[in-house]
């Protein structure tokens, strides 16, 4: 028997079998059978539909097997199609990318269908960008930067938009999660986030990196919709905030914000603990150039932690023990590597971030239990080594306590920490090195030994010294106490004028004695027009809001001072007396009537239409020396004769001035 018999026999039996199956069911369950009659009449009949498959199925047979068809040899791509279920769209051109920019503009409501595919052409753009051959597969292909280029501006300016129509969140402000039509959108919008963090990721410059982190922002009320890629938003964001440009830290932060609190009872207490270890790691090594990075990232962690002081309280007492901890251990071991675990910019930093929280949080009550610790930590730090090399340090830990009992308006014993500087180093001592310079403190917590025996030393603590017990001085002198408090200072300053011999350390210092005397004076004679009991604080304050308003001696002197000395630091950041030095010259051509200069018609040779400034500069002395003598004598007498009028060599000069087309930028 042949193949093809057998297998008609088979299908007969099967056949045959299939309709006793359904005779039984016509008995044992009428209901369902007429159910079948009336919805799937080829089921019953499959006898007959069988039979005509058989004859269409020959049919074909007969059509396609015996006649060959033409060769063809597949691609990949082609491959790629029987496999995947969706179709290929083709290519999207400029036309594409118009026509679904206008639909994002329109006044009405933006279309479902036009959302999705805006996501998934901006999806393609991505699988471009990432993809090794530079092409995008799925339903759309981005081919070309032109094209690659209208789909991320067409998603940047206008996607936005046309999502909070689509929502009708354009003015409410309201959660989207709320809005009834946000389920529908809520996979494409998952997706582009995710997609628009890839891009972020992969961005090297910094002018295309802002406009995409503007764009995020904008983006960030839909971001913490979404939990998983909130915390991917936020893990690269604050890689930009801690090592990116300054536009580039400002705008991450801004969006790290925004997402916080969207999302505040779920991300805060981890986007705390983040960023403070990325602060921490990233002010180890401080310069002139990453002093304006660490003091963004310090303001913005303050931001950050008064967003809730209760959640922030344990996170602060925690790393403030750390803190203690490091120093106690320093104390007690008495090792180099105990010691250096507190004399670095990681613990200063720490500690000036934590002052600065303080005092930015003086009005409140959640914190303040945390300015005792704290100042112990300070000042115990300075007593950890009080030699001269750790002088800078000191001033630091010192400039720290002075800014926080400004703004908590706490009095901490500041001043025997500089007047002991004053009393311990011996200024009279001859120096080794010159200097030119005072040694800079701003940067450095350490001198080395070769520096202390420069003049520039000596000069440095002079300035310091001077410029902090005024601050602090001036900062309480309108307090009631200020006579009293002053008493040991004075007496230590009076001291320091009778064994320094250096005129230049006596008379600087000598000023602001008497600044300090005479706002002592000026204090008791206010203060013995008073009427009420020291022990009255509400009248004691009042007091002493109506002195400050009024003004102190002290207080106006400080002021001027302040001024002339931001000045001087802007000078010294923006280096303008370096650059000024460096400047090119300008080279203009002298005048007839001047010494030294060169007649107009000294030259020999063809005729220049068009002479420049620069000929001077490619004269070659060689050539020169060869000529005779005679000959430029002889030159000089027939030419001085002719005199330029002034007026003419004027126009000359501004006609090809070099200025005009100098720009500082691009030198």
């Amino acid at each position: 028997m042949k193949p093809t018999d057998q297998s008609d026999s088979e299908d007969e039996l099967n056949a045959e079998s299939h309709k006793k199956s359904l005779e039984k069911l016509k008995k044992i369950d009428p209901d369902f059978y007429n159910f079948l009659e009336e919805n799937d009449e080829n089921l019953l009949n499959f006898d007959e539909d069988s039979e005509d498959d058989k004859d269409e199925e020959s049919d074909d047979d007969d059509a396609t097997v015996h006649v060959p068809g033409p060769l063809k040899g597949d691609s990949d791509e082609s491959d790629f199609e029987d496999e995947e279920a969706k179709p290929v769209r083709g290519k999207i051109s400029l036309k594409m990318v118009s026509q679904w920019q206008a639909e994002l503009q329109s006044d009405g409501r933006v279309k479902l269908a036009t959302l999705t595919t805006v996501i998934k052409a901006f999806n393609a753009a991505m699988m471009r960008a990432t993809s090794e051959d530079g092409t995008s597969e799925g339903e759309y292909k981005v081919e070309g930067s032109s094209i690659f280029n209208a789909v991320i501006q067409m998603c940047v300016l206008y996607l936005p938009n046309a999502i909070k129509k689509y929502l009708g969140t354009e003015q409410s402000g309201k959660d989207p999660k709320s809005c009834k039509h946000f389920v529908k959108v809520k996979g494409p919008l998952s997706a582009y986030l995710t997609d628009l963090l890839k891009l972020l990721g992969g961005v090297t410059s910094e002018n295309i990196l802002t406009v995409l982190l503007k764009h995020l922002h904008q983006m960030c009320v839909y971001v913490a919709c979404f939990g998983r890629t909130a915390k991917q938003a936020l893990k690269k964001l604050i890689v930009f905030w801690s090592t990116g440009e300054e536009t580039v830290r400002v705008l991450a932060f801004l969006c790290i914000l925004r997402i916080t609190r969207n999302q505040q009872a779920t991300l805060l207490d981890k986007v705390l603990k983040t960023m403070y270890m990325t602060y921490v790691k990233n002010c180890k090594f401080v310069s002139p150039s990453t002093w304006p990075g660490i003091n963004f990232m310090r303001r913005s962690l303050v931001e950050m932690f008064t967003l809730d002081l209760n959640v922030s309280y344990q996170h602060v007492f925690l790393y403030i023990r750390q803190l203690a901890i490091h120093l106690r251990n320093a104390i007690v071991v008495q090792k180099i590597e105990s010691r250096q675990a507190v004399y670095n910019w990681q613990f200063i930093n720490s500690l000036h971030l934590w002052a600065d929280l303080l005092a930015a949080t003086s009005n409140k009550s959640q914190l303040q239990p945390l300015t005792y610790p704290l100042v112990m930590v300070i000042t115990n730090t300075i007593k950890l080594v009080p030699t001269h090399q750790y002088y800078p340090l000191r001033f630091h830990c010192v400039e720290i306590l002075i800014n926080l009992s400004k703004e908590t308006n706490t009095f901490i014993p500041i001043l025997p920490f500089l007047v002991e500087v004053l009393t311990t180093y011996d200024f009279n001592k001859k120096h080794k090195k010159v200097s030119m310079k005072p040694l800079d403190f701003s940067c450095i917590l350490r001198c080395a030994k070769s520096q202390l025996m420069e003049n520039g030393f000596k000069d440095s603590v002079i300035e310091r010294v001077y410029a902090l017990l005024l601050e602090y001085t001036a900062s309480i002198s309108h307090t009631i106490c200020f006579p009293d408090v002053m008493l040991l200072a004075v007496i230590k300053l009076k001291q320091f004028q009778k064994t320094c011999s250096v005129a230049n350390y006596t008379k600087k210092l000598r000023q602001l004695l008497e600044k300090m005397e005479e706002n002592s004076k000026f204090i008791e004679i206010e203060r013995s027009k008073v009427s009420f009991a020291l022990s009255d604080d509400k009248m004691v304050t009042a007091w002493e809001t109506s002195i400050r308003t009024k003004g102190t001696p002290l207080l106006t002197y400080y002021e001027n001072w302040n001024k002339v000395n931001k000045i001087q630091k802007r000078k010294k950041i923006s280096k303008n007396d370096e650059i000024a030095g460096e400047l090119p010259k300008i080279k203009r051509p002298k005048l007839a009537n001047e010494e030294g200069a060169k007649p107009k018609n000294e030259k020999k040779g063809p005729m220049v239409l068009f002479p420049s400034d620069s000929e001077d500069d490619n004269i070659k002395f060689g050539e020169e020396d060869t000529k005779p003598t005679k000959v430029k004598k002889t030159k000089k007498k027939k030419e001085a004769r002719k005199k330029i009028p002034q007026e003419e060599t004027d126009d000359i000069v501004d006609k090809e001035d070099i200025v005009q087309d100098f720009s500082v930028t691009e030198w």
